[in-house]
């Protein structure tokens, strides 16, 4: 059984389709927010999953912080750590300490738009294109290997809200086929890009090609 410890600051939409998904082999160890009015918390609380919050306002500094957020999640013995909407910028340190077992969702095809206000200045670029990706953590923000990414159209009218919304369903969609794959032992990186052993392309943009058995 893996162990997961899912890090939110906000309502944690992704934390609950990853809960609700009920992955075999996948233990849903803790939920941890910075936040200590993340609506999220309580979703986790009632489904019986323990929670914590880590107020980063707390802390004089980032690195400060992150020591006693990983001494919180370190508790759990994590076999994954996941951050689903979790706004803080880790150091290079706590990175470091989860590699090959930290993952993210980014909403917007990466290595586009990287960083905060991915739909609006996707729309202020007129993509036609757009999207989420499930990848590693690295050092370097939203660089890490891709698991899987999952596009949408951009449509004529749209807005921000528009946008995020329909980026938002394919997320609850990915995320939870990316922490399946990883507790089913099939992701591996190879020279900095991930693979996924077995996967077929099913209505999603899936990169890199996955090995087909």
């Amino acid at each position: 059984m893996k162990s997961i410890v899912i890090l939110i600051s906000g309502r944690g939409s992704n934390m609950e389709a990853i809960v609700r998904a009920a992955i075999p082999g996948a233990r849903i160890a803790a939920v941890i927010s910075n936040r200590p009015n993340a609506a999220g918390l309580a979703f986790a609380a009632a489904q019986g999953i323990a929670t914590a919050v880590v107020d980063h306002s707390g802390y004089p500094d980032r690195a400060s912080f992150d020591a006693a957020l990983a001494e919180t999640i370190d508790r759990h013995t994590p076999d994954l750590v996941v951050l689903a909407g979790f706004m803080r910028v880790l150091t290079s340190d706590f990175v470091r300490r989860y590699e090959g077992r930290l993952i993210n969702i980014h909403p917007s095809l990466l290595p586009s738009f990287t960083g905060l206000h991915t739909h609006r200045r996707a729309l202020e670029a007129g993509v036609r294109v757009h999207g989420t990706t499930v990848h590693f953590v690295t050092a370097e923000l939203d660089c890490g290997p891709i698991i899987i990414q999952a596009a949408v159209p951009v449509m004529d009218g749209d807005d921000e809200a528009a946008l995020a919304a329909r980026v938002l369903v394919h997320e609850h969609r990915i995320f939870p086929q990316a922490v399946r794959w990883i507790v089913e032992g099939r992701v591996s990186i190879d020279n900095g890009v991930a693979r996924v052993a077995g996967a077929r392309q099913d209505g999603v943009l899936i990169s890199p090609q996955p090995e087909v058995a």
